[in-house]
């Protein structure tokens, strides 16, 4: 089995913006990570007054695990530090039900559809007991430093 880091080690984020618990597995096409619902959990700021996560987040966990892939991808093949990329965009993302169910455990799978040097396009897959929950298409982008520093300029103006 092969050995990672901490998600949060492949990340720009940190408290209280890191939505991911654990890193289970990561390939050159895919990254499955976990996270529970809950109170005393990484999600528990977020939760409605019935203890559920809206829908929505659904799709910021599955950014960050794609994210968590391109860190990983960074550290092994370039020993960078993890940086801060963009989603684009997604399509098709539903989920069963207005939240993610108190207590639930959700299992985060995505998968690479297409890459080049900064756009990418992943599926991504929220299960819950073996179930999908929730899901779509998530396409990103990987500014450089040139375009990075410039948006940061920007976003002082």
């Amino acid at each position: 089995m092969a050995e990672y880091l901490s998600a949060a080690e492949y990340l720009p984020h940190r408290t209280p913006m890191m939505l991911l618990d654990e890193l289970l597995l990561i390939d050159e096409e895919r990254a499955h990570c976990r996270v529970r619902v809950g109170r005393d959990t990484v999600l528990g700021p977020f939760l409605n007054a019935e203890g559920q996560l809206p829908a929505w987040f659904g799709i910021e966990i599955l950014a960050q695990t794609i994210g968590v892939w391109s860190g990983w991808h960074g550290h092994r093949l370039y020993n960078t530090v993890p940086r801060p990329g963009m989603l684009l965009g997604g399509r098709g993302y539903q989920c069963k039900t207005a939240g993610f169910p108190a207590g639930a455990l959700l299992d985060v799978q995505v998968q690479l559809l297409m890459r080049d040097e900064k756009i990418g396009s992943f599926e991504g897959v929220i299960f819950i007991g073996g179930e999908r929950y929730a899901g779509g298409r998530l396409n990103i982008y990987q500014p450089d430093d040139h375009e990075l520093q410039q948006l940061l300029q920007q976003g002082d103006s």
